[in-house]
């Protein structure tokens, strides 16, 4: 067991499902509906962890590449679409392989910032790396964000909520492929017993509007016509 992290009593936890290329660039093999909005609230998101010295749980779908054929078209092993895009990574990390080990070291949140954790399933608690690490991990609140709603997003949260914990889903952070499936899955998570909140609940609002990072048309414009109320300090 990780006595230091069961000693740990953050009011947060971030946790960042597969916030990666694939998902939520305009060119990626799988990009998510309205990823520029979407996209501007996970920059928002990962400001307000980092202001708040919040520590990061983030996962990382990954398909074996087979030699350059791999049996899904998206997130394949060393590729440009399974990186991670850049805001979501802060500099003192830890990152571990889909394997299937449970190892992992006692003081790791105690010694990094974020640790990102791979796996090669939708349900991040197939991979015993991941169930070890978001069942022992104790925090007040589970926050998520990433992608998608209908597939990991909603196995993450009904795995936390089955182990117990408290958990938050910032929806207009979260990402989607299917908007209908979206919907069942936030009145599932709902009925189950999380919390479906905006950024703006956790993290105020903000003047930024830029994503500053995919090169479509639309992401190179304004993230969002919103009028600013308050100046965050993040």
């Amino acid at each position: 067991m990780i006595r230091q992290l069961l000693r740990m009593r953050r009011r947060y936890v971030l946790v960042d499902i597969n916030t990666q290329r694939d998902f939520f660039l305009a060119g990626g093999n799988a990009c998510i509906r309205n990823h520029r909005r979407v996209l501007a609230n996970v920059r928002r998101i990962m400001a307000w962890a980092r202001y708040r010295d919040i520590k990061i749980i983030s996962t990382c779908e990954v398909h074996s590449n087979h030699n350059g054929v791999s049996p899904v078209d998206y997130r394949a092993d060393s590729t440009d679409g399974q990186k991670k895009i850049r805001y979501t990574l802060l500099s003192n990390r830890a990152g571990f392989p889909a394997d299937d080990s449970t190892d992992l070291p006692v003081d790791i949140l105690r010694r990094h910032r974020q640790v990102i954790l791979h796996n090669r399933c939708i349900d991040p608690f197939d991979e015993p790396r991941i169930e070890r690490l978001l069942s022992e991990v104790r925090a007040d609140n589970f926050v998520l964000i990433g992608a998608t709603a209908e597939g990991a997003v909603k196995a993450t949260v009904l795995g936390l909520l089955q182990r117990g914990k408290d958990v938050s889903v910032v929806v207009d952070a979260v990402g989607s492929l299917d908007k209908r499936e979206a919907k069942l899955a936030f009145r599932k998570m709902k009925a189950k017993g999380a919390r479906l909140i905006e950024t703006k609940k956790l993290a105020g609002v903000s003047h930024l509007r830029q994503v500053a990072l995919c090169d479509c048309e639309k992401c190179q414009g304004h993230a969002g016509k919103t009028p600013v109320k308050t100046r965050a300090k993040y």
